[in-house]
């Protein structure tokens, strides 16, 4: 196995203290994240919820890589498992394997998310929040106003949703942020206009087709959040999903704080290997493509039509209309320490091409600034060159619930397209305040085509 350099290494979520100055070092920064715990109350009609469960799956999976003090669940879990994760039948060891912490213990701590029915005397009286759905909506409320959706129609895309807001209101308030556990956040997914209410009558149709052929671009923090929202819808015959899996680069340490399909143990394996090995488990069929995506390639007669991608590359996503795709999705998320819990969802064809939305991207750089905070000028003290300390400083900021959270709206993008609902050109928001998001229709992607489907369960 090669050697890895300090900047794969990096811890992307403790890179926050970094960049901010509230850390001296790496090492102060991941001490930071160590200091936070995260509580999970969980309510016995979690055993008969698929979409209950895929919150919890979330939140354990996104909170464990920034709430590295632990993330520790109590109540129902030993029941059947009724989503997939790998070859699991009990929801408990589904649980334990994401590296959450089954704990039989009373206590009650803070910060805390409920879900499902869960008594009143195990309600944190410090922050806790709710996180709920209904159909294709989902959010988190605090638990103190007892509001909550019905919770009757399951969707688990909502579930992805509601349980990356619900890891993403708790760092923030781990953080500092006062509003954080507060309000109501939340969106419907159907209807992710920023004007319609998640809280009403937005929960879109009955799920009744699944996507069958989709090339997944970058499988890094976003594309491996696009898989695992596919992997929990219920599919009736996973191997009818065929996946072109498209990426060159190599899992490093630096991906296990961010991405939710890598584990310590995939250090050093290709991308695509180790994503196919999962959807393979998963029962879907895999093609792999190990090499830069670039304007040269071509589909071929057989080749998806349908595209998601997840590169931060701008001059990739500026040819995404130049392979032969009939309907892309493409997300963006932001990098710096105020930017990086923002996200940008295109979808082309649309108003404009991309080529024009992203030739001329540049990406702002404030380098200079953080190789000036304590923690970068203390490596400068070790010996650390000019070089390295420049790489480090380079690398984004990043937090897994994000991704999940975007990768919602990604998948249901294309879910939305199936069932005949409306398309979105640019939706653009910040978790830190989601409420103001902006969402453009998409006018121009109204040629119909096939873009192959398959039933749920």
């Amino acid at each position: 196995m090669r050697e890895e350099n300090d900047s794969e290494k990096l811890h992307r979520t403790a890179k926050l203290f970094m960049d901010s100055g509230d850390a001296t070092s790496e090492e102060e920064a991941v001490r930071k994240l160590e200091g936070f715990i995260l509580s999970i109350e969980v309510g016995p009609d979690i055993a008969t919820s698929p979409t209950r469960q895929a919150i919890l799956l979330t939140t354990v999976n996104t909170a464990r890589r920034c709430f590295l003090g632990g993330v520790y669940v109590y109540g129902t879990t030993d029941v059947e498992l009724l989503v997939p994760w790998k070859n699991f039948k009990s929801l408990q060891d589904a649980v334990i394997d994401l590296r959450g912490k089954i704990d039989a213990a009373a206590k009650i701590t803070s910060p805390q998310i409920i879900i499902g029915n869960v008594p009143e005397s195990r309600i944190e009286s410090g922050f806790s929040i709710r996180a709920t759905f209904d159909g294709w909506c989902g959010g988190v409320t605090p638990s103190a106003t007892k509001q909550r959706l019905s919770e009757y129609k399951e969707f688990t895309p909502s579930g992805v949703l509601a349980g990356g807001l619900a890891v993403s209101e708790a760092f923030q308030h781990v953080c500092g942020y006062v509003m954080a556990g507060r309000r109501d956040v939340g969106m419907s997914l159907w209807n992710p206009n920023s004007n319609t209410s998640w809280m009403s009558q937005n929960t879109g149709p009955e799920l009744n087709s699944l996507p069958a052929n989709l090339w997944i671009i970058g499988l890094g923090h976003l594309g491996q959040a696009f898989l695992w929202t596919l992997g929990l819808l219920p599919y009736k015959t996973p191997d009818e999903l065929h996946l072109v899996m498209h990426d060159h680069d190599i899992i490093d340490s630096a991906n296990d704080s961010t991405s939710p399909l890598t584990f310590p143990e995939l250090i050093g394996k290709k991308k695509t290997r180790a994503m196919a090995d999962w959807c393979e488990e998963r029962g879907f069929k895999t093609t792999l493509i190990e090499r830069r995506f670039d304007q040269h390639y071509r589909l071929g007669d057989d080749d998806p039509r349908v595209a998601l991608c997840g590169v931060d590359n701008a001059q990739a996503r500026s040819v995404l209309e130049k392979i032969g795709f009939r309907y892309i999705v493409e997300a963006g998320l932001g990098k710096g320490i105020r930017e990086f819990m923002s996200f940008q969802v295109h979808s082309f064809p649309s108003q404009q091409k991309a080529d024009a939305v992203w030739k001329e991207y540049a990406p702002k750089n404030n380098d200079d600034e953080l190789v000036a905070q304590p923690a970068y000028s203390n490596l400068a003290k070790k010996g650390v060159d000019s070089c390295g300390i420049a790489m480090l400083a380079g690398r984004t900021v990043g937090a897994s619930f994000v991704g999940s959270t975007v990768a919602s709206l990604v998948v249901c993008d294309i879910l939305r397209m199936i069932h005949g609902g409306d398309r979105y050109a640019l939706i653009d928001g910040t978790l830190s305040s989601l409420a103001n998001r902006t969402a453009i229709y998409n006018t121009s992607a109204n040629v119909p085509f096939n873009p192959g489907i398959t039933k749920p369960k």
